[in-house]
């Protein structure tokens, strides 16, 4: 097996970092560091229990975690997020509880949807994080109607719109664009383009070379962004919240990554991939490429990475260990939270 390739290098000086960043600059890159590290502990683990039949699903999000966690760590607590598929961190970085999510991809009792909803697609509403759908683009009309009523409120919050490259093909993405472009809402369409809609390549998905460029269709500014750089990614991410924050409307940004896994634990990669796309993503990876940085300055040694893990992988075994001693959503749960009050014939109802 040929060695993995150097990870292409985030080309930032320390004073170049103070520059765009902030004086904080350094906590903001450890923070996005660590949370990288626990997404991709999270990921290992959890494919894992899923081989092992111990979760019934579950959706990676490998080499898309600089994107979410740029996002969690720009947005406003008063600020909206409708994920697509991967954007769980955004959650977790906002403060969702890990154990309260792994509950959820447990399905157990103290799972928040009570064991309704498809693992990796968390509920967190103290986190103004919507649940996902499975049905591709729905999210995105969704978002801009949560940004039509931050209108009639005054409300300077702002909504994120997260959806891959294949729902720039559905119904919802065109309708949302021009409902937000024609009346100017205060929404960010988060475009993450991993390059594959499960098996199709976003070479067939859509004849355009760069998606930012349907922004212009909708009378709003697109802009194609390295993915796998965290500090151009939360810059680009702040500058957008900020010009919807201020009243000049919508932007769409293409986040271009890699994904570095399958789709899902129920896809074979292999089958349509190229032989040589795991060692091209490998140069892409967002974690390796901010070791590379982190080092670079000399804010990172081994022994600093060996503690993170050490911490993170104590955190998700007591984690994982609490979701296996929980018991299973009660039958009685069925119609809670369905009917805002239950018929007398319900079962729950008496």
């Amino acid at each position: 097996m040929s060695a993995d390739p150097a990870p292409l290098p985030l080309p930032y000086t320390a004073p170049e970092l103070e520059r765009r960043l902030g004086s904080d600059w350094s906590r903001l890159l450890w923070s996005a560091y660590r949370w990288m590290r626990t997404a991709r502990s999270l990921d290992d683990r959890m494919v894992a229990l899923q081989r092992q039949g111990r979760v019934g699903f579950y959706g990676p999000a490998t080499g898309q975690e600089a994107v979410s966690i740029a996002a969690g760590l720009a947005v406003q607590e008063n600020d909206w997020v409708f994920p697509g598929l991967r954007e769980q961190l955004v959650a977790l970085v906002r403060g969702h509880p890990l154990t309260t999510y792994v509950h959820h991809l447990f399905a157990d009792g103290l799972d928040p949807a009570q064991g309704r909803q498809m693992p990796c697609h968390p509920t967190a509403r103290e986190v103004r994080y919507v649940s996902m759908s499975s049905c591709v683009g729905t999210q995105i009309s969704h978002a801009v109607g949560c940004a039509y009523g931050f209108r009639f409120r005054n409300d300077d919050a702002v909504s994120l719109a997260f959806f891959g490259d294949g729902a720039t093909s559905v119904n919802d993405f065109h309708a949302g664009m021009n409902f937000a472009g024609v009346y100017h809402l205060p929404v960010v369409f988060c475009c993450t383009n991993n390059q594959w809609a499960i098996s199709l390549p976003v070479e067939k998905q859509s004849r355009v070379k760069e998606l930012a460029e349907k922004g212009g269709a909708y009378g709003m500014p697109g802009r194609r962004v390295d993915g796998s750089d965290f500090v151009e990614s939360y810059l680009r991410l702040s500058e957008a919240l900020d010009s919807a924050r201020r009243g000049e409307g919508p932007s769409l940004l293409e986040f271009v990554v890699y994904r570095m896994s399958a789709h899902s634990t129920s896809d074979d990669p292999s089958r349509y991939q190229p032989p040589d796309w795991t060692q091209r993503a490998r140069q892409h990876d967002p974690v390796r490429r901010m070791e590379h940085l982190l080092g670079a300055l000399g804010l990172l040694s081994q022994d600093i990475v060996r503690e993170i893990d050490r911490q993170i992988d104590a955190t998700l075994r007591d984690a994982i260990a609490t979701a296996e001693r929980t018991a299973a959503p009660a039958p009685e749960t069925l119609e809670r939270d369905v009917l805002a009050s239950l018929p007398a014939a319900s079962p729950a109802g008496g």
